[in-house]
């Protein structure tokens, strides 16, 4: 049981890790495609984010990371708590980073969705939003703002999967067993 605690944390903490560098790296791509996205909205919106004319693109990561911290962490928690009921500590390990990677890859994807979905179909709808007054380019902002959508929707579904995954493997376990 110790061995598999000790799995649940590190589950927990990689999940953590790989959620912010996910958020970092998510935002540089975003703020390439919509640097208004942030400047009339992140920016604002995440003002306890140290903001710099001389540094937007850091401060685009940083916000990144503060957005996908958390749900790296619930990630973690339970993919891991999922984990604690397999078999074994190894099993669990597999299953748990089997479950992250999954996870990781199904947002990743649905993020490219979301950016083509947003260049191509979001932006060209003809809506009264709610968007900020002065947009030099609104396509851009709302492809910026779709590919964020879908990057939390398709985590939401990858973690689901993930799940799911964990419990295939559980069930091939116990089915070898007997």
């Amino acid at each position: 049981m110790a061995k598999k605690i000790g799995i649940l944390i590190l589950v927990i903490f990689l999940s953590i890790i790989l959620a912010s560098v996910y958020g970092f790296l998510h935002n540089q791509i975003s703020y390439s495609i919509s640097t208004e996205y942030f400047t009339e909205f992140k920016f604002e919106q995440f003002w306890s984010v140290k903001y710099t004319l001389d540094f937007p693109r850091m401060s685009a990561g940083l916000i990144g990371i503060a957005s996908t911290w958390w749900f790296g962490l619930l990630l973690g928690l339970i993919i891991g708590i999922v984990g604690m009921f397999q078999q074994n500590y190894k099993i669990m390990w597999k299953s748990s980073i089997g479950a992250i990677i999954r996870t990781l890859g199904i947002a990743i994807g649905i993020g490219i969705v979301g950016i083509v979905v947003g260049k191509f179909i979001i932006s060209n709808l003809d809506t009264n939003w709610n968007l900020p007054a002065e947009l030099n380019d609104r396509k851009s902002f709302l492809t910026a703002g779709t590919m964020h959508n879908f990057s939390y929707l398709g985590g939401i579904i990858g973690m689901i999967y993930g799940i799911i995954y964990q419990l295939k493997i559980k069930k091939a376990s116990a089915q070898h067993r007997v």
